[in-house]
């Protein structure tokens, strides 16, 4: 397999301060399961969770191709003869334990998937993980809808990873039973009607259908129409129109009024239409009195009754690093770059020049709970790592190389991403940026946009995403351009346009 390796240096000291430390406190996650190197979670949790661990791997792959692919590929092995996944392998004495047979959460289908693109287009890793996805939505669809109503349940808090969660009201963590809870768990509001089950599935289905027309297997079309079920079903059952967001069922199958962060876990998993992402950033994401906190993306909306301030691992209401891992793609999603931007920012100051990893932060005083781990907590790391490569570096995306061209006066950086034997490198003055493939300069930006290239170096896309709009200057070998760039505008040059397509309306601060 070959080496991956990501160096940045930047004159801003708060950010040259969070990668440094970022680089190096994960290499002290990295462990030895009977002789495969993989990436535990970090703080107090020393295993490996799917509901971070495989996209964990998939981030620091850029730095350790090696054990970011075995984060995938062990939660693979595991699958049992019913096709469930373990929510947790254990990692005790460094010895590889056992599975634990729960659901916690799915950030799985796209690392999986980018995986492939990653280790140089393995086939037979491809079939592998195209009957992983196939067998693991079975379960969910067999162990997870109890009154078939076309809707995916959460039994327990553990099924969707939100320990401790107000929203539950203080039931049992776990749920291992075959059957649903029955009426004497009414208090508790479960088996409730999940949008997070749902986006699992529909992730996972999306995954399969891109799969299916790689291998050509003929099964594209069926798993893009189970796909859009799902977001059907979604758009139709769980959405509110008059609330601009998603809201669970209850027990009886009526609205749980909590206003939850979940929504931006449904845009990771791509499971929203373009309005409904476009809405809840707007109304909601970006609110100050909901979830736009000095520290921002609280767990519950801070305004909704079910929000608590607790500084201990709980989901009820402090921002967790968890979220922020999962708002990178949330926000990439739905083209909405330029809020990615001031998300990043905010993030940068809460871990502060000290570098601090914690898994949760005070949503009002922007401080670090320390109460959980001592600052070196993986999903705040790589958060921090994945949003630096999106406004001051590289990263892949299936057949995609997206380059960060930040602006910001007077702040120059350098920063060099090397996949295998290619060889990329973004360098800014603060005022333009310069792109290099294997040495070759192959595009000059202003700065205030992000470009997208093949691999090659190809400028396919360059997208807004500073507060403003602004003059942004091209040049490539065989363009000269400048124009008026709005915030998450796109100037699509793989398909011809020059004019810059302004579809997704910039909803930030």
């Amino acid at each position: 397999m070959h080496n991956n390796k990501a160096y940045f240096t930047t004159t801003d000291e708060l950010v040259s301060c969070i990668f440094n430390k970022a680089v190096a406190t994960e290499k002290n996650n990295i462990v030895d399961f009977n002789g495969r190197r993989a990436v535990v979670e970090g703080g107090d949790y020393r295993n490996l969770w799917l509901e971070t661990q495989p996209m964990g791997g998939e981030m620091y792959a850029k730095h350790d191709l090696e054990a970011g692919f075995n984060n995938i590929d062990l939660f693979m092995d595991a699958i049992d003869d019913e096709g469930m996944m373990p929510g947790m392998l254990t990692y005790i004495d460094n010895v590889y334990g056992e599975r634990h047979d729960f659901i916690q959460g799915y950030c799985f289908p796209y690392p999986a998937l980018n995986m492939y693109y990653l280790i140089g287009e393995d086939k037979a890793y491809l079939n592998k993980l195209y009957n992983v996805l196939r067998s693991n939505d079975e379960w969910f669809w067999k162990n997870r809808e109890s009154d078939g109503d076309g809707c995916l349940e959460a039994w327990c808090p553990c099924d969707t990873g939100e320990d401790y969660s107000a929203k539950f009201f203080g039931a049992p963590h776990f749920w291992t039973a075959k059957t649903p809870p029955n009426s004497s768990w009414a208090k508790y509001h479960l088996p409730r009607e999940s949008m997070d089950l749902m986006a699992y599935s529909y992730d996972a289905r999306a995954t399969l259908a891109k799969i299916s027309e790689i291998l050509q297997n003929g099964e594209t079309a069926y798993w893009l129409e189970k796909a859009e079920y799902i977001k059907n079903k979604v758009r139709e059952y769980l959405w509110r129109d008059d609330k601009h967001a998603c809201y669970d069922r209850d027990e009886n199958n009526e609205f749980l009024e909590i206003l939850v962060h979940n929504n931006i876990r449904c845009m990771y998993h791509g499971m929203f239409d373009q309005k409904m992402a476009d809405d809840f950033i707007k109304y909601h994401m970006f609110n100050p009195q909901e979830f736009w906190t000095p520290m921002p993306l609280p767990s519950i909306a801070v305004n909704d009754p079910c929000f608590k301030n607790i500084a201990t691992n709980d989901w009820s209401g402090q921002p967790e690093g968890l979220t922020f891992q999962r708002s990178v793609r949330a926000l990439e999603n739905y083209g909405h770059y330029a809020e990615q931007v001031r998300v990043a920012e905010k993030l940068f100051n809460g871990v502060g020049k000290q570098a601090i990893f914690t898994q949760q932060f005070d949503p009002f005083t922007a401080l670090p709970s320390m109460e959980n781990n001592p600052g070196d907590y993986g999903p705040t790391l790589l958060a921090c790592l994945e949003y630096i490569s999106r406004l001051y570096g590289i990263n892949r995306s299936i057949d995609t190389i997206g380059w960060g061209a930040y602006a910001k006066p007077g702040n120059t950086y350098d920063y060099t991403q090397e996949y295998g034997d290619m060889k990329y490198r973004i360098t800014s003055d603060s005022e333009k940026a310069i792109g290099y493939v294997n040495g070759k300069a192959v595009f000059t930006v202003s700065c205030g946009c992000r470009v997208e290239t093949d691999l090659q170096g190809h400028v396919k896309r360059v997208i807004g995403i500073s507060r403003e709009t602004g003059m942004i200057s091209i040049v490539t070998d065989s363009l000269k351009l400048t124009v008026a760039l709005e915030p998450n505008a796109v100037i699509d040059l793989e398909n011809g346009m020059t004019v810059p397509d302004t579809s997704v309306k910039y909803c930030g601060d």
